[in-house]
């Protein structure tokens, strides 16, 4: 998920409740491990079902691999990042890829 996450950040994730929207970051089980959890953006929305895609095209196994999640896998949402120190802040919603997708830019 870098650059938005990257590895060693810690967040808090509330329960999912109400309506998934474009950008929120979501946490939903491994569909190849249900004892991991995968951290993904929602991309579409569409009849029930959900395509989540990492930030990091290039390096993100995610619906391109899996195909659609239901909308019910979706059991936590990411708001904020409260580790490290520096990096506190809540999580954007969403990023810029410019031309080259695997180059990312918080879009703020």
């Amino acid at each position: 998920m870098a650059p938005a996450l990257l590895p060693g950040d810690r967040l808090l994730v509330v329960r999912h409740r109400g309506r998934l929207r474009p950008g929120h970051v979501v946490v939903v089980s491994d569909p190849r491990n249900a004892t991991r959890e995968l951290v993904k953006r929602v991309s579409t929305l569409d009849a029930g079902r959900v395509s989540l895609l990492g930030d990091n095209r290039a390096e993100s196994t995610d619906t391109r691999v899996f195909g659609p999640f239901p909308a019910s896998a979706v059991r936590w949402r990411a708001v904020l990042r409260y580790w490290p120190p520096p990096r506190i802040g809540f999580i954007p919603s969403s990023i810029s890829t410019g031309s080259d997708p695997a180059a990312h830019a918080l879009s703020g």
